[in-house]
């Protein structure tokens, strides 16, 4: 069997769990309750052994899709021999009763629903569910409980499945074969199940109808609160619904993709597990969400935040689970082919164990974002962030793992000494606008120290170029950062000529961005272009006021979406390929930024708040 391309697929999703849906009308990933929840449809990974659920016309001849509109609910539409009709996935919100405008509450019947309507003629329709536990390792027992409800299940893991129309067990699976006519429509679900539960969900039409309205109700009402009214506004709506469908809601965790082992290179070994929080990529959404006018998701984070990492501060992780959790133990799932034969099938991720600096720049500048949009700075808080610059003070000078997280060594990446100076410099912000203690003109001494010696130590005169790490000759793409968090002005002569390195030997012929060559990073094979990183240059040449320069990137890398204007991690500009985990929360937050600051300076005015 083959795979599908990685464009081929739509987001769904409730901020606790979600699922893709590919073109042909089958969910080949699906994760409940949780983001990092075994995935009960994996076929993505494996074509034969992982599980599927598939709902579709036979004797297609045309596919279109869409999200309705300011909402993440998929509306595909197909075309037949005999008739043409839509097919609506989507996750229900499950809202908080005391909180309605919220999906937190956490139950234990979350689903997947999935409506046929037949619109002119009519569909011969195809069903085919095949929940396959634990990324496809655990084959479960498939039973009815009546003509219309089943249940599977296996190991600590159930679900119940749903149809309108007759189900048959056939080879550990639910299947259904039928017709609906113009005017029809057939109803199907997928709910998650506590352990050992013997009951099968029966509901009804009316009630799917009802979750659908109340779904629907609660992402326009979350779109529109979006105060962009720019050339874009739908392409950063896009970005933002998913950027926040990527949310864990209880928590206001952000998982960096709802996928893992998605392959950077197809066939090759980098292939990594997204379905955690990283404090940089949350740190970096929360700016992109926030000035389009969601400053709540500041707030929620800053208290996933505390609450995640309290303690002392040289505990503080990278990563996290979404829900706080600390050991993120990265295993390969053994006898899976991979996502187009590319191995390993990696859970958990190492990377926690990583020593970081740059996320202390992070925390500090997610507290700053906080603040400038009117976030309160409690007490408490900011203890917390003085134990954080505390740390920075006794830790600066040394190496770590970087902002790619690479696998050779630990250097002294100029990245994070850069954010080791943003996190002294938010805090004398902070400390000064609102006279917060904190002994400030230590904290002055320590970022001038911190800003001479990547300036002597992290400038290549020979390269003309900020350089990877001290010592090296190797460029990095993360040093397009610089500008972007205050360090240094893209204006200023030795970013000018930095920006002209990175332009030369780090992009594509179509002009996207790689993050760098010619480095061992302690991995084999290659990647592709990084979408976050030629946004990252088309920032830079706004700020040098090379508009019609940084327009033409921007329009080069939105043409790396796919037809629901979802991005990936990476993008193979020779074979137009996407690669990497899908949709990547880094791709879309950096979209709206560069949306944003295109449209500020096209019409002469400034984005009002202060990032620096």
């Amino acid at each position: 069997m083959t795979y599908n391309p990685i464009s081929d697929y739509g987001l769904i999703g409730d901020m606790h769990g979600s699922a893709l849906v590919g073109k042909d009308g089958s969910i080949d990933w699906c994760c409940i309750p949780r983001f990092d929840s075994p995935a009960l449809f994996s076929k993505i990974l494996d074509s034969n052994k992982g599980g599927f659920f598939k709902l579709a016309p036979t004797n297609i001849r045309s596919v279109s899709r869409r999200y309705i509109p300011n909402t993440n609910i998929l509306e595909t539409s197909f075309r037949t021999r005999t008739g043409s009709g839509t097919l609506i996935d989507f996750m229900p919100v499950h809202r908080h009763p005391a909180m309605p405008r919220e999906p937190l509450e956490i139950t234990n019947n979350q689903r997947v629903v999935r409506i046929l309507h037949c619109t002119r003629g009519r569909l011969d329709f195809e069903l085919d569910c095949y929940p396959k536990f634990d990324y496809g390792t655990i084959v479960p027992h498939a039973s009815l409980s009546s003509p219309t409800t089943g249940m599977a299940h296996g190991g600590a893991e159930a679900v119940s499945v749903f149809c309108s129309f007759r189900l048959t067990v056939v080879n550990d699976g639910f299947r259904a074969r039928g017709v609906v006519f113009e005017g029809e429509k057939l109803y199907a679900t997928v709910s998650n199940q506590p352990s050992f539960s013997h009951r099968s969900e029966h509901l009804t039409p009316a009630e799917l109808e009802r979750e659908l309205d109340d779904t629907c109700a609660f992402w326009e009402s979350w779109s529109a609160q979006c105060t962009f009214q720019g050339e874009q506004r739908e392409a950063v709506l896009r970005s933002a619904i998913t950027l926040k469908s990527l949310t864990y809601s209880p928590s206001g965790g952000l998982v960096a993709a709802p996928t893992t082992s998605l392959p950077e290179s197809i066939g090759g070994e980098r292939n990594w597990d997204y379905r955690y929080t990283w404090i940089r990529d949350a740190t970096f959404a929360l700016y992109a969400l926030s000035i389009i006018g969601y400053t709540g998701e500041a707030r929620a984070f800053k208290d996933w935040l505390e609450w995640s990492t309290s303690g002392r501060a040289r505990d503080l992780q990278a990563m996290y689970g979404l829900g706080g959790e600390r050991r993120l133990t990265e295993t390969e799932i053994p006898g899976l082919k991979g996502y187009e034969h590319s191995l390993p099938v990696r859970i958990g991720n190492g990377a926690y164990s990583q020593f970081q600096l740059d996320i202390y720049g992070e925390i500090m500048d997610s507290a700053h974002i906080f603040r400038k949009f009117g976030g309160a700075m409690d007490p408490e808080y900011w203890e917390y962030l003085r134990r954080v610059v505390n740390f920075v003070i006794d830790h600066w000078r040394e190496p770590d793992e970087g902002i790619w997280e690479t696998r050779g060594g630990r250097q002294h990446f100029v990245f994070s000494k850069v954010m080791c100076w943003v996190a002294m410099d938010r805090a004398i912000k902070a400390a000064t606008a609102l006279g917060l203690p904190g002994d400030v003109d230590a904290w002055r001494s320590v970022r001038a120290e911190i800003w001479n010696e990547v300036m002597a130590k992290g400038y290549s005169q020979s390269r003309q170029s900020f350089i990877q790490s001290y010592g090296s000759n190797n460029l990095d793409a993360a040093n397009l950062m610089l500008p972007l968090v205050g360090f240094i002005p893209a204006t200023d002569p030795k970013m000018r000529s930095t920006i002209r390195a990175l332009r030369k030997e780090l992009t594509s012929p179509e002009g996207f961005v790689y993050r760098y060559t010619g480095y061992d990073d302690g991995l084999n094979g290659s990647e592709g272009t990084f979408i976050i990183c030629t946004f990252w240059l088309a920032d830079n040449l706004i700020q040098l006021g090379e508009l019609e320069e940084a327009q033409k990137l921007f329009d080069a890398a939105m043409g790396c979406a796919n037809d629901l204007g979802l991005l990936s991690e990476e993008f193979d500009a020779t074979t137009g390929t996407m690669l990497g985990n899908f949709p990547q929360a880094f791709s879309h937050l950096a979209m709206i930024n560069t949306a944003v600051h295109l449209q500020l300076a096209a019409d002469g005015t400034e984005l009002q708040m202060d990032r620096t």
